[in-house]
Parts: C-alpha cells; sequence; structure tokens
C-alpha cells in the first residue's frame, strides 16, 4: 500500500508494508538509537550511590535511593503522557524533544555541588527515557506490525539492556582508575550528542504504518481512546491488563533495588568498586542478550509462561543474592535475576499491545510503561527504608518475596498468547 494513499500530506508513493525484513534499515536504525538511549542510564548505574556518600557525605540509605526514585516519578509521568500524545504528534518529533532533556544531564553531574542537583538531573534523565525509549518501542512495533511484535520488543530491549551493562562496566572501571567525577561522565556527553544527531538527521516517522495496520483491522476507528478510558482500563477495568501491569511495576520495584541497594550492599561485604561494577554489569549484560530469544520465544510459546515463571526466577535470584556471601555466587545470581528478567520484560509490553487495538496501543503502553516505571519508586523507598530499619537482608528478602508474589496473581489473571482478537 502507498503512503499517500493512508495519509494526506504525502506526496511520495514509497510502498509501505507491515515487515522485519522489509523494513531493516529503519529498524536497525531504531535498534542503534535505542543503544545510545540505555547508555545514558548505564552511565550512572555503578557511580551514583557511591558518590552520594563519598562526595555529598549521605549515609541514609533511602536518601540515597532518593535519585532513583526521582528517575523513576519522571519516567513514569513522561510514558503516560507521551504515549498519548504519540497518537497525535508524531513519534519522531517526541524521540527527538527527548534527546534535547538529555544533553544537560551529565554536564550537571559532572558540576554538581550537591546532592540536590543530582536529583534534579535524575528529573531530565527520566523525562529522557520517558520519550525516547517509549517511541523506539512503539517505531519499531509499527514497522513489523503484529506477527513478530515480541521479536521488534527483544531486539528494543536487548538493545537498551546491552548497551547499559556495558556503560555501566565501563563507567565502574574509569572510576576506579580516576574518581567518580568527572571523568565517568565523558561518555554520557558523547552518547547524547549521537543519539540527538542519529534520530534528527536518519530516522524517518513511521505514522503510515501504524495507519496501515490500523486500516487493516475490520471495523477499526480512526480515533483512538482516551488516556482517561485507556487508564482504567489497563489499571483495574480489565483483570487480564491488570495482571500484566502489576508484573511490570514489581518488575521495576525489584529492578531499583537492584540498581540502588545492590551496590551499596556488595560494598557492605567488603566488594572493591570494579568487581561492583562487575556485577552490576552482570544483571543487565544478561537481561539484554537474553531478549534476543525470549522476544521471539513469546512469539511462539506464549505471553503468559515466561512472565510467570520470569517472575518466579527473579524472586529465587534476589533471594539468594541475600543469603549468600560469595563473589562467583553472586555472579550467578546476577545472571539468574537476567534470565528472569529478560523473560518477562519484553513478553509484558508485547502482551499490553497484543490486547489493544492499533490505534491505541501507545496510549495503553504509556499507561503500562507508568505503572512499571512507579516500580522504581516504591522499589527505592521500600528497600531504602527497610534497609535502614532492618538491614540490607531483610529489605531484599522482602522484595524477593513479593516477586514471586506478583508472578502468582499473574498465573490467575494474565491470559495466553492473546488476549483478544486484535491481531493475528
Amino acid at each position: 500500500m502507498q503512503i499517500g494513499r493512508l495519509l494526506p500530506g504525502f506526496a511520495s508513493p514509497r510502498e509501505v508494508t507491515l515487515s522485519l525484513g522489509d523494513n531493516w534499515r529503519q529498524f536497525t536504525l531504531l535498534v542503534t538509537v535505542n543503544l545510545f538511549v540505555g547508555g545514558m542510564i548505564g552511565m550512572e548505574r555503578s557511580i551514583l550511590p557511591g558518590l552520594a556518600e563519598a562526595e555529598f557525605g549521605i549515609t541514609s540509605k533511602t536518601a540515597i535511593v532518593s535519585f532513583i526514585a526521582t528517575f523513576g516519578l519522571a519516567k513514569a509521568v513522561t510514558n503516560l503522557f507521551a504515549g498519548n500524545l504519540a497518537q497525535r504528534v508524531t513519534r519522531r518529533r517526541i524521540l527527538i524533544s527527548g534527546w534535547l532533556f538529555a544533553i544537560p544531564v551529565p554536564l550537571m553531574l559532572i558540576w554538581a555541588p550537591s546532592w540536590g542537583w543530582v536529583i534534579a538531573a535524575n528529573v531530565l534523565l527520566g523525562i529522557n527515557q520517558g520519550l525516547t525509549w517509549s517511541m523506539t518501542v512503539n517505531m519499531k512495533m509499527d514497522l513489523v506490525g503484529p506477527r513478530w511484535r515480541g521479536v521488534a520488543l527483544g531486539f528494543n530491549e536487548a538493545a537498551g539492556y546491552l548497551s547499559l551493562a556495558a556503560v555501566a562496566f565501563l563507567t565502574g572501571v574509569i572510576a576506579e582508575a580516576y574518581g567518580l567525577r568527572p571523568e565517568p561522565f565523558y561518555l554520557g556527553i558523547g552518547i547524547a550528542a549521537t543519539g540527538l544527531a542519529f534520530s534528527v538527521l536518519l530516522v524517518r516517522d513511521t505514522a503510515p504504518y501504524l495507519a496501515l495496520e490500523n486500516a487493516s483491522r475490520p471495523g477499526a476507528t480512526s480515533v483512538p481512546s482516551s488516556l482517561k478510558g485507556a487508564f482504567a482500563d489497563v489499571t483495574w477495568r480489565k483483570p487480564y491488563l491488570f495482571g500484566i501491569t502489576q508484573a511490570g511495576l514489581v518488575k521495576n520495584l525489584n529492578d531499583g533495588v537492584a540498581w540502588g541497594i545492590f551496590p551499596l550492599y556488595f560494598a557492605s561485604q567488603g566488594l572493591e568498586l570494579n568487581r561492583i561494577a562487575t556485577l552490576v554489569a552482570v544483571y543487565p549484560l544478561a537481561w539484554g542478550a537474553l531478549q534476543l530469544a525470549t522476544g521471539w520465544a513469546s512469539d511462539l510459546l506464549g505471553r503468559k509462561p515466561l512472565i510467570v515463571i520470569g517472575m518466579a526466577l527473579q524472586g529465587a535470584a534476589i533471594s539468594m543474592t541475600a543469603a549468600f556471601d560469595s563473589f562467583p555466587v553472586w555472579i550467578a545470581t546476577m545472571s539468574l535475576l537476567g534470565l528472569g528478567t529478560a523473560l518477562v520484560y519484553p513478553t509484558l509490553q508485547a502482551a499490553i499491545s497484543d490486547a489493544v487495538p492499533a490505534i491505541d496501543r501507545a496510549t495503553a503502553l504509556g499507561v503500562y510503561r507508568f505503572w512499571r516505571d512507579s516500580g522504581f519508586i516504591f522499589g527505592a523507598f521500600l528497600a531504602g527504608a527497610l534497609a535502614d530499619l532492618f538491614g540490607f537482608s531483610v529489605a531484599i528478602q522482602f522484595v524477593a518475596a513479593l516477586t514471586v508474589a506478583s508472578g502468582v496473581v499473574a498465573q490467575f489473571t494474565v491470559r495466553g498468547k492473546r488476549a483478544v482478537v486484535w491481531v493475528d
């Protein structure tokens, strides 16, 4: 089908098809863009908890992980509105605007005279991630259509988290050699500038592909649902969507623990920064790499089994991390945590996308991602408070039990591969 027949204002008669094979160039470009998106988070993953203690004299675990809660709040709110806005403004424009918020972040972290600057930088980083990551997700699904949605999300998430792992490890090594500031954050300047350049110069908008998918559904409307209606559906009104959403929230709750509490816990056990950086990197490395397979597996085997098993594996890995005091064991538990996360992360987004019409996909995903990234807030404050009151082990074991309980809820609420018949 030609673009001009789908949308007014497109004079070019270029053919539009929903296929990974036909659209591999733009798909690969968007994968590359998400490498830079993930790298922005990795820039501070190994550094900020130690920076809080070493340079700002903060000892409260709750206060230290406040930067994660701030990041999560900014990203969650941005996700909520970006999804709905993407139905009315082009995805490409939102992607570019997201990179503009990233430019000041590494500079603020380099020059921060107080912890408040770090908090402010993470507000901007959260907005950056909410806009850019959301759009790379939606644009890839626009290009490939419904058949290989899991594969598309697997590639997207793999790129982001492999980059996160690599940059987290690299900044940890740089910090060990040169100090916590400013050298590790120089990477962020290059990442933000390159991501912006790619998005401005090379990325095309995917509106014609979305229009084609929506037009191919019998009885489909061209008017998207309201944000209010989508919020109710995804949050509580439709149990199968609630089951997916609560799993996403708990997933990022335990990721907040891995991000903010684990580095402090490992340091309390006497590990040096380069070993902590290794452990911090192993988790997203396994998570990122394995998503190449798990996204594809969810297309073939169904969404529900991967979600339930993945939540159980995460809970087991988190529990074992607190139960043992051994670097080799921690390498194994971080790898297991990465496997469990890889099973659920792209699968949850694919499951939401299966359950709504194409025209409502960005809005529904925005609501899901709002609740999912709110998990950073709950995880940071809950685990931080428990660690202050009862110690690291109690905080970590509580989150492990909560993760397993979320898998049980998913078992009884999430449907199989497809929730409704909006897709083939």
